[in-house]
């Protein structure tokens, strides 16, 4: 059945702005996902984010994007629970394994500082991530920026980490 095979786009989330629009590395995640998206028939996107300091969920910011950037309604499943990566990356396991998605190919969508805990991260929920090619443009536009978002996702993987190996070890897995 080709729709098993057919791929499946989780996008971790991003600010919304006071004005309920997408900051410019929630565009940049959606953008690169539907660009990598489109080399396969029938992708499945996962855009997941729960509501921030302003607007919408980032999530429901994220399907309205997808939708103008042409994918179809039926190919967003919104994850709209997820408050930070770790919780996002639970929440977006669970949907998949609740909708049998499971046995797809799985990639992560988000800036290229952030995707390889969302990987990783995605990887010790058992499921086979991969990284979905990121915005080629830097997120961050000064040099101390970029070091700074660096920086911060080196002490958050492990500490990511751990707490994901807990719970896995806690429920006996």
């Amino acid at each position: 059945m080709p729709e098993a095979r057919a791929p499946v786009i989780v996008i971790f989330g991003a600010a919304v702005r006071p004005d309920g629009t997408p900051s410019t590395a929630l565009q940049r995640r959606v953008q690169a996902a539907a660009r990598f998206g489109r080399t396969f028939p029938d992708t499945l996107y996962i855009p997941t984010g729960a509501i921030g300091r302003f607007g919408a969920s980032e999530a429901s910011v994220m399907a309205a994007l997808l939708r103008d950037l042409g994918v179809p309604a039926a190919s967003i499943l919104l994850e709209e629970t997820g408050t930070n990566t770790i919780g996002s990356v639970c929440a977006a396991a669970r949907l998949i394994r609740d909708h049998g998605l499971d046995r797809r190919p799985l990639f992560a969508a988000s800036s290229a500082y952030h995707l390889p805990r969302c990987v990783i991260l995605l990887r010790l929920t058992g499921l086979p991530a991969r990284a979905c090619p990121p915005d080629p443009q830097p997120a961050a536009r000064t040099w101390r920026s970029r070091w700074y978002w660096r920086l911060r996702e080196t002490a958050a993987l492990p500490v990511d980490a751990a707490i994901m190996v807990a719970r896995r070890w806690g429920r006996g897995r």
